[in-house]
């Protein structure tokens, strides 16, 4: 009984509180939406929003009894239109409104919102500059430009293009999309090398554009993003299919605007199809799913068949069912639909405007929060929003126009960048951004051609580029002006004109000398001269190195160079001495302190065992000398009888055998050959002296011997010419003028010593580096001459203009024979000394350790005999004596001493036997 009493007062507190609860719901509630009626976005939403309103009416699951009432106000492409008509909803208990539908008006009417705290969901304004710390109140419920811009720049990047061309609407959803753009180029090395806007207005007639797009057609880029709405941009399309610029070699790549176009107005007229074929578009990805399916199949039936759905209709039918989803929870909350006048408002001076019947929504702030919270599965996928207000996983779709319609090539997503597999399979992998997974499918580029253009040309009635070239005084085979005229020649000029010439394009260039024709010209002011644009590139023998690369960009390396010490040598006549040439000093100290070490450890080896090692300190030191330095000749002739002994010597036969054989031949070539000599021996040696270094006039070297060898400027003498480089070193450093070597760089040393065979480089090239021609920064045409330069080289045309104009004359191969051989160092024999040393280090280890088992068994032996230890000094002295013994008088020793012992035990033995019967006889 009393169980029933308890469920009788559970049931009835739940009726109350159910209808409490119920009594909190308003039967309807308004919501607003605005936009442009006769619009091709508009259009589509219009019937959008109608149909969601009427499916969560008719779910009574979703606001559980409360219907909402949808009013709509078109804002006819007028922010002035928009903004009254957003006002009349504030006059109606209005607690949301969907809209607006441009970036522009979303800027006003977001003051209202922030004002009289109704949120606004937008699901067309994609303006990246809407903030939500500027306009709290404003809601997107579309993806950011933001994102579609990183996607445009992305792809610019995966078709390896740098400049692009941007043509915008001239209001703040074209200016700050395209801002977003330079942003998303930037980060990947590219940029807007132009842009150009048009103006917003709603009539803008064909020969607007044909002049904003002859300009377009004067610049060199040929990669154009359009940014614009529907009507200036089919005219855009039109007026640049009459001026060519739908042909091969154009790219052009549209934002969402052409998406929405042809999803909601396919087909198009066959005219305005034709003027877009080829064009790239980017279109907001939605996720398949049956519900998206079923919805298209009512599509026909809702609009009449008259128009398409575009991706814009499916966001603004999800932004109704996010607002019913936010209301029910407002209401499970406690929240109430309850508003107040604006004091602010009720104390302006009276007027037609009716400011006071506008009231401030209480509960705007709770349902703001739970839109921001909600989350549910639409039409679009999973709609959520992250920190900063933004739909999750934003994606697009990448389509390219063909023929009478389009086709999907891939895909676009801020968590796996392009590829040709749906985000929503990326998702469940882990995030892949490599170059070598970005991937897209075939386009069919305009011009009908599956090649990708190269994304720039020079157009035509373009300026000749400006190329300065040095007009070098010394070593004019490399380059220089010809005499008379304006023309340059020598094998920089060749290598370029022949690059050139295996361009597809044209290219208007003209040579113009540097230099006043008496000094060579300074390279880094002829470089620099490219950031102030007084020339479009320089070609010559420039020498690629940091300081310029920060500058300038260099196409690929048409030759190798780097600097090498260019010094005189004497040559050397044979002398009483000249057998002690062979090893260095270093050599001949190592050598002897091993013939030393071999012979004393040989010595410590056979001491105990041999005879032929003992006797007086005297006898054993000259043994000592005489073993070491008699195995040079392989006459020693006391024998090891030991086998670390004959180990050690037969790894130290080897070693003589090998120093033996390379002297043998070193002294040879000297006593043989006639030796140069010289005693500078690279750039190090060059660096510790204190005497004056050449250096060509105009070159890199002079600044990378102060700044990067920290070598005294007053050290360094410049000269002009080969026959300077000859005279200066001639002179040598003690005379006035002369110098101890030259520093220069790879190929001007190579062509002066063609000719001047009495010297000679020594050491290595001291810097890696190349020449190559410069251009400014971001350069396209600094790419294709780098691809050029490398199909000379691998077609043999870069080899055969080298020996055009730098072959060299037969006495730098007749004077091959005077190189001086180099004198046999002990880094060459360094490993071989390491292992002998290491073999006789084992050696003595393992004979020591055999000593100390055998001293330690005879000291046993001794503690037994006589039942007394000793001090350490006494086994000291005892363990040196041991050393000192021979082997076998040790032996001899060590049986006597077993003798003794065995006799010993036997007396104590009879001994103790008569001790025994003489007590038993006492006993009895």
């Amino acid at each position: 009984m009393k169980g029933i009493w308890l469920l009788y007062l559970f049931v009835f507190s739940y009726g109350v509180f159910a209808r409490t609860n119920v009594s909190t719901r308003p039967a309807v509630v308004n919501i607003g939406g605005v936009f442009t009626f006769n619009s091709t976005i508009g259009r589509v939403a219009k019937v959008a929003l109608e149909a969601a309103v009427k499916d969560v009416n008719f779910d009574s699951s979703v606001l559980k009894g409360t219907k909402l009432r949808l009013t709509m106000q078109d804002s006819n492409c007028s922010g002035f239109i928009g903004i009254v008509e957003v006002l009349k909803f504030m006059e109606t208990d209005t607690v949301a409104i969907i809209g607006p539908q441009t970036s522009v008006l979303a800027h006003l009417i977001s003051h209202v919102a922030n004002e009289l705290q109704v949120p606004f969901l937008s699901f067309s304004a994609t303006d990246p500059t809407l903030s939500s710390l500027q306009f709290p109140f404003f809601v997107r419920t579309t993806q950011n430009d933001l994102y579609q811009m990183t996607a445009v720049a992305d792809i610019v990047r995966y078709y390896g293009w740098r400049d692009v061309i941007a043509i915008y609407i001239d209001d703040d959803y074209g200016r700050n999309g395209i801002s977003a753009l330079g942003e998303g180029l930037a980060r990947n090395r590219c940029r807007i090398s132009y842009k150009v806007g048009i103006p917003p207005l709603q009539q803008v007639s064909h020969d607007d554009i044909t002049n904003i797009l002859v300009k377009v057609i004067s610049q060199e880029s040929r990669i154009i993003v359009l940014h614009t709405n529907r009507d200036s941009g089919l005219i855009v399309f039109s007026v640049a299919k009459y001026l060519g610029m739908m042909d091969a070699g154009f790219v052009w790549i549209a934002t969402e605007w052409l998406a929405s176009v042809l999803d909601s107005s396919s087909p198009l007229p066959s005219s305005t199809m034709e003027s877009m074929q080829g064009v790239l578009v980017l279109r907001q990805h939605t996720a398949d799913s049956q519900r998206k399916r079923d919805f298209f199949a009512r599509w026909n039936k809702l609009s009449g068949g008259s128009f398409g759905l575009s991706s814009y209709g499916l966001y603004a039918y999800d932004s109704v069912w996010l607002i019913a989803h936010a209301l029910d929870a407002y209401f499970d909350q406690g929240g109430t639909i309850s508003f107040s006048n604006d004091s602010r408002l009720s104390n302006t001076k009276e007027g037609k405007l009716h400011l006071q019947a506008m009231s401030i929504f209480d509960g705007g702030k709770m349902l703001l929060r739970n839109i921001l919270q909600t989350q549910l599965i639409g039409l679009t996928g999973h709609i959520q929003f992250n920190s900063d207000r933004s739909l999750i996983h934003p994606a697009y779709d990448v389509i390219n126009v063909f023929e009478t319609g389009f086709r999907r090539i891939g895909y676009w997503s801020n968590y796996s960048g392009l590829s040709v597999i749906p985000p929503e399979t990326l998702y469940m992998r882990p995030p892949n951004r490599t170059n070598e997974n970005q991937k897209l499918n075939t386009v069919i580029w305009p011009g009908e051609t599956a090649q990708k253009p190269r994304g720039w040309v020079f157009p035509n009635g373009a300026k000749q580029l400006l190329i300065g070239v040095p007009n070098r005084v010394s070593f004019q085979e490399f380059v220089t002006q010809v005499k008379g005229t304006d023309m340059m020649k020598g094998f920089c000029i060749d290598v370029f004109t022949a690059a050139v010439s295996l361009l597809p394009y044209a290219v208007p260039y003209k040579f113009i000398p540097f230099g006043d024709g008496h000094n060579n010209p300074s390279y880094s002011e002829l470089v620099n001269s490219i950031t102030t644009n007084k020339f479009d590139a320089v070609v010559g023998d420039i020498a690629i190195f940091t300081n310029r690369t920060k500058a300038v960009d260099f196409t690929q390396p048409f030759t190798e160079s780097g600097l090498v010490v260019v010094v005189p040598f004497e040559k050397l006549s044979s002398s009483g001495w000249s057998f002690l040439r062979p090893f260095t000093p270093e050599m001949w100290s190592v050598t002897c302190a091993f013939f030393l070490f071999v012979g004393v450890v040989v010595w410590i080896l056979e001491h105990r065992q041999n005879s032929e090692f003992r006797g007086p300190p005297k006898k054993q030191l000259v043994t000592i000398l005489w073993f070491s330095f008699s195995t040079l000749f392989f006459a020693h002739r006391e024998s090891t009888v030991s086998t670390l002994g004959r180990l050690v010597l037969l790894m130290w036969l080897f070693v003589v055998l090998i120093i033996n054989s390379s002297y043998t031949a070193s002294l040879t070539s000297i006593l043989t050959v006639q030796q140069l000599y010289s005693p500078i021996e690279g750039i190090e040696s060059l660096k510790r002296s204190d005497e004056p270094i050449g250096f060509q006039v105009g070159s890199f070297a002079e600044q990378y011997l102060m700044e990067e060898l920290h070598i005294s400027k007053s050290r360094l003498v410049p000269l002009g010419s080969p026959e300077q480089y000859a005279v200066a070193l001639q002179r040598g450093p003690n005379k006035k003028g002369g110098v101890a070597a030259v520093i220069d760089e790879g190929p001007y040393v190579d062509h002066f010593l063609s000719s001047h065979c009495t010297f000679r480089t020594v050491g290595p090239e001291f810097t890696k580096n190349g020449w190559g021609f410069a251009f400014p920064r971001d350069s396209a045409l600094e790419v294709d001459i780098s691809t050029a330069i490398l199909t000379l080289s691998e077609n043999g045309d870069l080899q055969k203009i080298h020996d055009k104009w730098l072959t060299r004359p037969a006495c730098t191969l007749e004077s091959i024979a005077e190189l001086e051989s180099d004198r046999l160092h002990f880094m060459s024999f360094w490993g071989l000394f390491l292992t002998c040393g290491i073999a006789l280090f084992i050696a003595l280890i393992i004979y020591i350790l055999q000593l100390w088992l055998k001293f330690r068994k005879l000291l046993s032996d001794e503690t037994d005999f006589t039942g007394q230890g000793s001090s350490l000094s006494t086994r000291l002295h005892k363990f040196l004596s041991f050393v000192d013994e021979k082997e076998d008088q040790l032996t001899n020793k060590s049986k006597r001493r077993q003798m003794e012992t065995s006799a010993y035990n036997e007396e104590i033995d009879d001994d103790s036997g008569r001790k025994t019967k003489r007590r038993q006889i006492d006993q009895s």
